[in-house]
């Protein structure tokens, strides 16, 4: 079971003085990541980021993650993901790991620098795997800019190459994850998952700030691409 972190204590945020040359969104940015209990237990638990526990709190809901499985993480970095896939899959599982930009060596994780939407990717990807995939993850998002409905689209962009991704590398009965924005997955991708896939579910787990539109798609029981084994 996923631990949850401590609820911050009342009368005891911490706060920043203004310091010179620092903008106001910025240090807004730092007294928030001061007073979450996340990152305090991110630290505590030797994981790289906060998010770590997004993927802890999916799994306990809908149980992703088993003992021996193989499991990809796309567009890894800087590895929180990683880490608990690793954790939750044990010496018997296979974790992969692939990011554009360099990434720490996670131990018990095959870590790849490169660009998964490339040809030679999956190849690589399953030969590190030494077969299919049972669990494809994507915590992938693009930098915002600020309007909704841009942001929107270049995040569901970012799910769709995925997805397209796992139907190819997943092995029948696997699963899929991928971060979307609230207001629910485009039509078009909504179709195909429930097409590839027995379960589609959306969840937006605890460790997701309130004030933020990210939510994820979970896929589950993959049929084969198309639908056909």
């Amino acid at each position: 079971m996923a631990k949850k972190p401590p609820a911050a204590g009342r009368g005891v945020a911490t706060r920043l003085r203004t310091a010179e040359g620092r903008s106001t969104a910025s240090q807004r940015w730092l007294t928030r990541q001061l007073n979450d209990p996340y990152v305090r237990a991110a630290k505590e638990r030797g994981f790289r980021s906060r998010a770590a526990f997004k993927l802890l709190e999916m799994d306990e809901r809908l149980k992703l993650l088993k003992p021996g499985m193989r499991v990809v993480d796309l567009g890894a970095a800087p590895g929180g993901w990683t880490q608990v896939a690793v954790e939750k899959a044990g010496p018997r599982g296979q974790v992969v790991a692939i990011d554009i930009l360099p990434m720490d060596p996670v131990p018990g994780a095959t870590v790849l620098q490169g660009d998964f939407t490339e040809e030679e990717a999956e190849a690589r990807v399953i030969a590190a795997m030494g077969g299919k995939a049972d669990l494809v993850l994507s915590d992938m998002a693009p930098n915002t800019t600020g309007h909704q409905a841009t942001d929107h689209l270049r995040i569901m962009a970012l799910a769709e190459i995925a997805l397209d991704f796992a139907g190819r590398v997943l092995a029948p009965g696997g699963a899929f994850v991928a971060k979307v924005l609230q207001g629910g997955t485009e039509k078009e991708m909504l179709a195909v998952l429930k097409r590839d896939f027995a379960t589609v579910r959306h969840v937006k787990p605890p460790a997701s700030r309130k004030d933020s539109a990210e939510m994820y798609v979970v896929g589950l029981g993959f049929r084969g691409k198309g639908g056909e084994p």
